[in-house]
């Protein structure tokens, strides 16, 4: 039988806080989605990162109305490669009132930077 989870909108503030010491990515769950295979493991983490630079370069150059569709595009391949705190901050982008945006924003990327320094350590032993 499978299990339904429900994904609910975290608030700002509690985006990353409420998971301290959670590791940048999931490496269990990467390695589950690259079937074990290091080589895919190594191309999926290289797109990400460079997913990950433009959209957030992105983000700060688009009009507010623009920033939610790039966030949902964060947050689905976050979710994909297991970098659950960029995915958490990038949905509570997607659900910021206007006048928490810039907050969310700021959020996303701490933990967009904090993902990309874990993939380039990643790579740079694989």
């Amino acid at each position: 039988m499978a299990v339904i989870h429900q994904h609910r909108a975290p608030t700002v503030g509690r985006s990353i806080a409420s998971h301290v010491g959670e590791e940048p990515l999931d490496l269990k769950h990467l390695f589950r989605m690259t079937l074990g295979d290091h080589g895919l493991e190594r191309e999926v983490l290289e797109l990400f990162d460079r997913q990950v630079g433009m959209l957030i370069d992105r983000i700060g150059t688009v009009d507010a109305a623009s920033v939610p569709a790039l966030a949902h595009t964060l947050k689905g391949s976050a979710r994909g490669v297991g970098a659950w705190p960029m995915a958490r901050a990038a949905e509570a982008v997607e659900v910021a009132p206007p006048g928490e945006l810039a907050l969310a924003v700021a959020a996303l990327a701490r933990a967009a930077g904090e993902a990309r320094a874990a993939i380039a350590e990643i790579l740079q032993f694989a």
